[in-house]
């Protein structure tokens, strides 16, 4: 049973998110602790770019973790913290950044893609079967047309006339 323990408690430590937080940075106040964490999880790593700072181990998010720690004990605010970091910055520093004229193409390119997509595809299988409409085979000739097409064929042939 104890050997159970120890391997659900090892599973669950590999299965939760790695924190690049290294002890030293970690600051003694528990609620300051949490603001700092909360807000380094809202900043991209500028070095990896798919990962907060709180979960990268580049340099400079740890640069940005203790930035955000040092503006944090000197009293800032969450959002007087943030507005710090993206003057500095600029929204790329932001996992969400906020939508404005600059952004659109970042929040809207993907629906606009899918739009054209669905576009596409729409006119594709509509000019397929327009095409499958013009193509599709007609009803067998009657006697009398294959007798009057033979004819027109044999005349061809003797006259050599091809247009």
């Amino acid at each position: 049973m104890r050997l159970i323990s120890v391997l659900v408690l090892a599973l669950s430590l590999f299965a939760s998110p790695a924190a690049a937080v290294l002890p030293d940075e970690v600051l003694d106040d528990p609620a300051l602790e949490s603001r700092a964490r909360e807000l380094s999880l809202e900043l991209r790593c500028l070095v990896c770019q798919n990962q907060s700072i709180d979960d990268s181990n580049a340099e400079l998010a740890r640069d940005l973790r203790l930035l955000v720690r040092e503006r944090l004990v000197a009293g800032d605010t969450n959002e007087e913290a943030m507005a710090y970091i993206r003057a500095r910055y600029g929204d790329f520093v932001l996992l969400r950044p906020p939508v404005q004229k600059s952004t659109y193409l970042l929040w809207f390119g993907p629906i606009g893609i899918v739009i054209a997509g669905v576009i596409i595809v729409i006119v594709t299988s509509r000019r397929r079967r327009a095409n499958a409409a013009v193509a599709a085979p007609t009803a067998p000739l009657s006697s009398a047309e294959r007798t009057r097409l033979d004819a027109a064929l044999a005349r061809e042939d003797d006259t050599g006339d091809r247009g």
